[in-house]
């Protein structure tokens, strides 16, 4: 043919494929004349944690909470209460402390479902700062088997890349179960997205009900002696002048209204279904609240009974959301940091610490200690702690 030529030139423009076809990719769901905002990690953090308060007050109860959860280091004979693993974790980096390392980490996993943290080693090896990354920034790059080899950290057109292929890895990426991708994890922000659209629509609405002082005031009709229901030119002009003048703005508020003959005030309100705009929106934050698993009495949220009181749900919070996240979250950071080491130790919550569960543990320790039937090795054990030395 005679544009063969055309075509293949066509195809030769066409860049390459990545050798990866997985990756975060910009989702919009559309459903008639419903506009959802975008769907990516920078879009969600922008418009669920910087633009609404539920969403950010849940993921920061959750970060705070689980952050400054009293943590032991233990291996299956002792408890340490020096180590240098503990050192490091206590002052990862000159600019932070374990305080906000632990956030910033929480932080990441709950807003992208991903949080990657970056050991820098010295000359020995071992790791002697650690660094949470953006996770929007980092980039998987799996090898020939699906496995990860390498991680990109672009930034400011600068892309360095971290060579995961060796004995261990400079970074311990930390995900969230995502049930269709099999490098990247699945956030509560995702799950929540819908909800968070139509809080923030709710609190728009709201905003520009204020501007218009609130409500609709009313309208004036005008029903003329012979039946005639328009205004000639001259009368609309100075019943306009006149409202402007002596009935608009605040220091003619609640002044009484003159009407001449043929005008008549018809006070306008919302009807029960335009109300329904406040129930959407507290529904709304009750499933953004659910999708991040914080009682909503805790976010303050009106109209919530699910649990008896403050102290319930309190406790709910933590034994159903922040110690699952910490634990998995320590587990795997004393999987990674231990392999640098080569010990294999157990970096967990210190769950007799913690005030919300106090009542919970005094109770488990009094039926372990009356089970005559079990060994002192087995209430060791079912209490978590290491095994008694010799010497004790």
């Amino acid at each position: 043919m005679v544009f063969d030529f055309l075509r293949s030139a066509r195809r030769a423009d066409v860049p390459e494929q990545k050798a990866s076809a997985t990756g975060k990719v910009v989702a919009w769901q559309t459903g008639g004349r419903v506009a959802w905002s975008p769907r990516d990690a920078v879009s969600l953090t922008r418009s669920g944690f910087s633009g609404n308060p539920v969403g950010f007050r849940s993921v920061k109860l959750i970060a705070e909470a689980a952050a400054a959860l009293p943590l032991v280091l233990q291996d299956a004979e002792q408890r340490f209460d020096t180590h240098p693993l503990l050192g490091l974790i206590k002052r990862p980096n000159p600019g932070q402390g374990r305080a906000e390392l632990l956030e910033a980490l929480y932080a990441q996993l709950l807003l992208t479902g991903n949080a990657y943290v970056e050991a820098v080693a010295g000359e020995s090896g071992m790791p002697l700062e650690l660094h949470v990354l953006r996770s929007d920034r980092m980039s998987v790059v799996p090898g020939a088997d699906g496995w990860p080899v390498a991680y990109d950290y672009a930034v400011g057109g600068k892309t360095h890349r971290f060579d995961a292929s060796g004995p261990v890895s400079p970074i311990c990426h930390i995900k969230s179960f995502h049930p269709q991708d099999d490098h990247y994890g699945f956030s509560p922000m995702q799950a929540a997205a819908m909800a968070l659209d139509v809080h923030t629509a709710a609190s728009r609405w709201s905003k520009s009900l204020l501007d218009n002082a609130a409500r609709p005031s009313g309208a004036i009709t005008y029903k003329g002696a012979d039946g005639q229901g328009q205004l000639s030119i001259d009368q609309y002009d100075r019943l306009v002048s006149e409202i402007e003048t002596n009935h608009s703005g605040a220091r003619n508020a609640g002044r009484p209204m003159l009407l001449e003959g043929g005008l008549d005030w018809k006070p306008m309100g919302f009807s029960p279904s335009d109300m329904e705009f406040q129930k959407t929106k507290e529904s709304a934050a009750r499933e953004i609240a659910l999708a991040f698993g914080v009682p909503p009495m805790l976010l303050g949220i009106q109209g919530d009974a699910t649990y008896a009181n403050y102290q319930e749900a309190n406790r709910a919070f933590y034994r159903l959301t922040v110690l699952p996240q910490a634990t998995r979250v320590t587990a795997a950071l004393a999987t990674w940091l231990g392999a640098f080491t080569g010990e294999d130790v157990v970096l967990s919550p210190d769950l007799d610490q913690v005030p919300a569960l106090s009542a919970e543990r005094d109770a488990q320790w009094a039926r372990v200690a009356g089970a005559d039937f079990l060994s002192e090795a087995e209430k060791r054990r079912l209490l978590g702690l290491p095994a008694a030395s010799e010497e004790a």
